[in-house]
């Protein structure tokens, strides 16, 4: 009997209060899912502001990398009068190299196809210059090696430098609209 008579108290009052415990921890699970979504969001934003502008002078450096490669400008930039063909060979390579170097941090802030285009680039003017140098004499002068360098690469129909600009033009393009 006392029993029943404590059942009839306790038992509404049970029932409210994990009716208002549910009902609490919905509305509390929803503004907390409302708060992380907003945070997010303003992460998102703060990383844009400091990522985006990390992003184009990855661009920037890795065109600029690029065209430094050219073998024109390449050629042009390391040409010394009095250098043999050998060391004109290294030396172009050894600029290549070390350009590259310089600019291999770049490649956390393009994509993947980017990054292994401009590579792709580099090994290539790597073989033209090797190419062109195993046409000649290691004695024979610098300026032979150059025009044979420039020939060859005027001689493809789209190169490789070109094509690796090109993309990182249109992933930037991409990135930004």
């Amino acid at each position: 009997m006392i029993l029943l008579e404590i059942l009839k108290y306790t038992l509404p009052s049970i029932v409210v209060f994990l009716t208002a415990y549910f009902i609490l921890k919905q509305v509390f699970d929803k503004q907390k899912e409302q708060y992380q979504a907003e945070l997010h969001l303003q992460l998102v934003k703060e990383n844009s502001k400091i990522l985006t502008p990390m992003r184009m002078q990855a661009y920037e450096r890795m065109v600029l990398f690029l065209e430094r490669i050219t073998p024109a400008n390449l050629v042009l930039r390391q040409n010394k009068s009095g250098l043999s063909a050998f060391q004109f060979q290294t030396r172009l390579i050894q600029a290549i190299r070390e350009e590259f170097e310089h600019n291999f941090s770049q490649q956390l802030y393009i994509s993947t196809t980017a990054w292994e285009q401009v590579k792709q680039a580099k090994e290539e003017i790597v073989r033209i210059i090797n190419t062109s140098a195993s046409q000649l004499k290691s004695d024979d002068p610098s300026a032979l090696l150059g025009k044979l360098i420039i020939n060859s690469d005027e001689s493809l129909k789209k190169p490789i430098v070109k094509l690796a600009i090109e993309t990182l033009k249109k992933e930037l393009e991409q990135n930004l609209g």
